[in-house]
């Protein structure tokens, strides 16, 4: 790709939606500052402590420790590696995160974290999703794995109150970045969010598979127990955590298994035990065998009734290859627990090979749609597999009154006016005057309802999350604008110091600062008495005012405590 916006016009529609180019003009030097002052941090930090791919990762994925990446240096490293990143606002749905990943797409968040949160952040930005999770793409392993993560967390069905935990989590991460948030306006947001964990009683496929990437892609530890390494991006784009978590009185630490699925995790403080994996094919072992507990492998009645109480848009795809996407309401089974039944209720889309059957939109189904599911009764095979021949010869012929008999007991009675096939296969018969009962005599459809379209399979191979056609039952169509992070507009004072700033970084990139000139500027900061980082800045390009600098660092500790171990940090020697 020659451009950001040709990545993204090559996306699917549903997925450009959530992309943005980037302005790398937006930055300012002293964002540009906080970014050079946390790599350099994190990787004297890490330099014994982060899995040995890590080092070389950055350099491979066109991260500089100087400069906050640019999305076309990344994309020119990652194209060597068969990978790509777009930028995004903030969080985004966990379903469209999954699909990019899916697609080898690396999701970085835009914004840059703010110096008042350099140590943490409660909000994705770009040093976390870039330096945290880029450079371990270099490790095909770790690249398959995070893949396939994404593979299977697209197909995982999430609940309605899901949805609502992500749009508090969203919330509260917009507003605690915001520095014209009252604190009233945080607790607001803190408590909502609490208040939708608390309703959220569903403990859903898409909120278990969550824990497995927190305690692996986030939060992943590699080796042994006694032994490790840390690879998990969370740990990685955190100053004190990525120390914190090495101290084995405060941290537990437990090998990786499936179970980890059912441990919390709470985002809003560091984490009081870790999960240490042997290598990342043990991380896709386990991922694999949670999988096979997934709706999507085991289909049938067990993931309709999943799909049910997730109240939200799931898929169900017969044998044949028919897909019915919407909110499933409705399961009828057998004596052995065979599906014989399914309805879903509100907008329903039909599908095949994940692209829309003409005439079969949601607009066509709005009011929901309910089929069976089986054989019939005297043919030994599905229906999907009889050429239209064949189908004639059991007596199913276009503009006929047919009467088709399930093993069920259900039976379809009707005019048949259309046959709907794929590959050598019947998805769809089309029935006019039609009266649908079940094998109680009840009746499912009624003629006087319209034209009734049966869905033609033998059982129920697959269910998951979300619609078959993304592009054309959009779910998360207006979610990237909702809410966006504010951009803060600068005051005078304030724009005067962002141009310090970009004096001392110009007087870097040049190679030979002028010391008359690092003076004048060290005399303007008198104007700025706690602005710390830009003094640790121009201490490594003014050795000759290091007491100075000291003095003042020291002063700006003892007003503002909070800023005493970051300053200590920068006080030592720099990489």
């Amino acid at each position: 790709m020659n451009s950001q916006q040709e990545l993204i016009d090559s996306l699917p529609k549903h997925l450009q939606a959530f992309a943005r180019v980037q302005d790398y003009g937006r930055y300012s030097a002293r964002d540009h500052a906080v970014w050079r002052y946390t790599m350099h941090q994190l990787v004297r930090r890490l330099r014994e402590t982060a899995h040995p791919v890590y080092l070389e990762g950055l350099r491979r994925t066109g991260i500089s420790l100087e400069h906050i990446p640019s999305m076309d240096e990344m994309n020119a490293a990652l194209a060597q590696l068969d990978w790509r990143a777009v930028v995004v606002d903030g969080f985004i749905p966990p379903a469209i995160f999954m699909e990019f990943q899916a697609r080898k797409i690396l999701v970085i968040a835009l914004d840059m974290r703010s110096i008042d949160h350099i140590a943490y952040t409660p909000a994705p930005d770009i040093v976390h999703e870039s330096a945290g999770h880029a450079p371990f793409i270099i490790d095909i392993d770790y690249a398959e794995f995070l893949q396939r993560f994404g593979e299977i967390g697209m197909k995982a069905i999430a609940s309605a109150e899901d949805q609502a935990v992500y749009e508090a989590i969203r919330h509260l991460s917009i507003v605690k970045e915001d520095s014209h948030a009252s604190p009233q306006q945080i607790r607001a947001a803190e408590d909502a969010l609490s208040e939708a964990l608390e309703q959220n009683r569903n403990d859903s496929e898409a909120s278990r598979l969550s824990r497995l990437h927190w305690w692996t892609v986030e939060y992943g530890l590699v080796g042994s127990v006694e032994d490790y390494r840390i690879f998990g991006a969370g740990l990685l784009s955190s100053l004190g955590e990525s120390v914190n978590c090495l101290d084995d009185s405060q941290v537990r630490k437990s090998l990786l298994t499936v179970d980890a699925v059912d441990c919390p995790y709470d985002i809003t403080r560091e984490q009081p035990q870790l999960f240490v994996t042997h290598s990342c094919r043990h991380m896709s072992q386990i991922l694999e065998e949670f999988a096979q507990s997934m709706s999507f492998m085991r289909g049938g009645a067990c993931g309709l009734r999943t799909a049910i109480a997730s109240g939200s848009v799931c898929t169900a795809r017969y044998s044949s290859g028919l897909q019915v996407s919407g909110k499933f309401q409705q399961l009828l089974t057998d004596a052995v627990d065979n599906a014989i039944y399914i309805g879903t209720t509100g907008p329903t889309e039909l599908a095949y090979a994940d692209r829309q059957l003409p005439g079969h939109d949601s607009s066509y189904h709005a009011e929901g749609f309910g089929s069976p599911v089986g054989k019939l009764a005297e043919l030994p095979q599905c229906l999907s597999v009889y050429s239209v021949d064949e189908l004639k010869n059991a007596g199913i012929r276009l503009d006929t009154y047919c009467q088709l008999e399930f093993l069920s007991g259900i039976s379809v009675h009707g005019r048949l006016r259309h046959i709907e096939r794929r590959n050598h296969r019947n998805l769809l018969l089309s029935f006019e005057d039609c009266t649908v009962r079940d094998r109680h005599g009840q009746i499912l459809f009624d003629p006087a309802w319209g034209i009734y379209d049966m869905a033609v399979g033998a059982r129920i191979e697959s269910v998951y999350g979300g619609a078959a056609d993304r592009e054309s039952f959009q779910l998360y169509r207006n979610q990237a604008t909702t809410q966006t992070r504010p951009r803060i507009t600068a005051d005078a004072e304030e724009q005067q110091l962002m141009n310090l700033y970009a004096q001392l970084r110009r007087h870097r990139e040049s190679g030979t600062p002028k010391a008359d000139a690092l003076h004048a500027l060290l005399d303007q900061l008198a104007a700025y008495p706690d602005e710390w980082l830009i003094r640790l800045e121009l201490r490594e390009l003014l050795p000759q005012a290091g007491a100075r600098l000291q003095q003042e660092l020291a002063a700006i500790a003892q007003r503002r405590p909070e800023t005493a171990r970051l300053i200590e940090y920068g006080l030592q020697n720099p990489d």
